[in-house]
């Protein structure tokens, strides 16, 4: 006669297991799907729901049983984007010479920039920019700092409001990608450019 207590704590075991393997595979599909996203939307903006779930070599349901709706689908990459991208920067050096941690900074966020771009542009035009503002506020606080310490240290000119410093650089950043997209600049000259342009103009001189 079979021992039921022994019967149910197999069956409670299996039940277990099969719940873990759910739950590794729903975490590998959201993974797929968030790295397929930006190549789907670099090939093409517009890119449908559809299109981004066979990117990944998932079904369209299993991509809705992750994110409602493509607005849920942009915000969750784009986040994801920044997230890999705050692991490369937040370990970049900003200690010592301000003007030579911009430099740093500045080559390193424009390799990262080229990757998450597809995503930005298609959030710019889809999500609340207080929400595109709220994911970017670790890396803009992170180059705030720099140029505060650079205006404290005498390094950066303290008459330029650290607000415009923010802009202008952003600006810089985004100039240079539509440049190289259009094929006016070479990528490989982009970082080169934002510096060769940025640090002249913000940094104090002897004539100053």
């Amino acid at each position: 006669m079979p021992n039921v207590k022994g019967t149910t704590a197999a069956g409670e075991r299996g039940k277990s297991g099969l719940a873990v393997n759910q739950r590794v595979d729903a975490q590998r599909n959201r993974a797929k799907i968030l790295a397929a996203a930006p190549v789907a939307l670099r090939k093409n903006p517009d890119a449908s729901v559809a299109d981004i779930a066979a990117e990944a070599g998932v079904g369209r349901m299993t991509l809705y049983g992750h994110f409602a709706n493509r607005a849920a689908l942009i915000d969750a990459t784009l986040a994801d984007s920044l997230e890999q991208a705050e692991d490369v920067l937040g370990n970049v050096p900003l200690d010592g010479d301000p003007a030579a941690a911009l430099e740093t900074l500045i080559a390193s966020s424009w390799t990262l920039l080229e990757r998450v771009r597809s995503v930005l542009v298609v959030a710019q035009r889809e999500l609340p920019s207080a929400r595109i503002r709220e994911m970017h506020e670790v890396a803009e606080g992170r180059m705030q700092g720099l140029f505060e310490r650079g205006q404290r240290e005498g390094v950066f000119r303290a008459e330029l409001p650290v607000s415009w410093l923010l802009a202008v650089t952003h600006l810089a950043m985004n100039a240079a990608a539509e440049e190289v997209t259009a094929g006016r600049i070479e990528r490989r000259d982009a970082a080169d450019l934002i510096i060769g342009t940025l640090l002249p103009a913000f940094t104090v001189s002897e004539g100053r």
